[in-house]
């Protein structure tokens, strides 16, 4: 939201953030910039919602109703996005008398997608689209964009308009040469599976719990998690257990550094690196089987 005050004789724009508590108390935060208070409302919105069973599970069934082919990967997705001539080109936009600079809007997200055959049709690739947007590949930009993200509804937080922009996010980093990439996944996953299963995992960026299906291995030891909803098999993420901590945090409430309303059979696992993992299971007995599992191998 814009508020003016005047100031000297001028009225002077503030850039504010409007919060406001399950008692109806109010707070209101002033940023430097529309693009730092737009993506502080977006941090903060996916920070409220995060922990909520109903926003995961709705996510799940979104993914699951659109499948990328199995050679195709969101970061492929986002490295074509980036290519200097084929792929998305970033400009300066304006919305309701605001200019947001490298920022595209919706439709053009949408036409892409479609053109470069990565959905077939526009309700497809608005899916695709907002997936990017969860995974924090992309976010959105201005009021129009914004509002559909509090709207609460997953499947329609990205919008196929003219009029809401949307930009790349500053966490996107272009990933390790393909040579690299499998001579490290093949050392990693060389090791002989000792346990594996499905479990929940606080995301390190927007504080999101999303079900990961969880891979332990020895020699090397490495803890991997693959997405369930995803038909390639291959981890979107993992760690080595050389040096690392693990162990139950308590159930009466919510443990510090957990966000969300999560509570009851979690566990933290700390990297060689000082990197927390947090990580729920579905019982005290199968968080008690985890623990003991990745201890034998730390």
């Amino acid at each position: 939201m814009e508020d003016g005050v005047l100031k000297e004789g001028f009225l002077v724009k503030r850039l504010l953030i409007k919060l406001k508590t399950r008692t109806s108390t109010e707070y209101f935060l002033e940023a430097c910039s529309r693009e730092e208070r737009d993506a502080w409302a977006f941090e903060i919105t996916g920070a409220i919602h995060a922990g909520q069973p109903g926003k995961v599970q709705q996510l799940h069934i979104l993914k699951n109703s659109f499948k990328l082919p199995p050679h195709i990967s969101l970061h492929c997705i986002v490295d074509k996005m980036h290519n200097s001539s084929s792929g998305i080109r970033s400009s300066p936009n304006m919305e309701q008398g605001s200019t947001y600079k490298k920022t595209f809007i919706g439709s053009s997200m949408v036409d892409w997608l479609i053109s470069n055959s990565f959905a077939a049709n526009r309700l497809e690739a608005v899916t695709l689209a907002s997936v990017l947007m969860e995974e924090n590949f992309l976010r959105p930009v201005g009021a129009r964009s914004m509002g559909a993200i509090r709207s609460g509804d997953l499947a329609e937080q990205f919008l196929d308009d003219s009029t809401a922009l949307y930009t790349f996010a500053e966490s996107y980093k272009k990933k390790i040469s393909p040579k690299e990439e499998i001579s490290l996944s093949t050392m990693e996953l060389s090791g002989t599976v000792v346990k594996q299963g499905y479990l929940a995992k606080q995301g390190h960026k927007r504080k999101n719990w999303k079900v990961r299906r969880f891979v332990l291995r020895k020699e090397p030891a490495f803890l991997h998690y693959y997405d369930p909803s995803k038909e390639e098999n291959r981890p979107v993420g993992g760690f080595s257990l050389r040096g690392s901590l693990v162990s139950a945090l308590e159930d009466n409430g919510v443990p510090t550094g957990v966000k969300g309303n999560v509570q009851g059979n979690l566990f933290k696992v700390i990297t060689k690196d000082d990197i927390h993992y947090y990580i729920q299971a579905s019982s005290k007995a199968e968080r008690a089987e985890w623990i003991e599992a990745i201890k034998k191998l730390t």
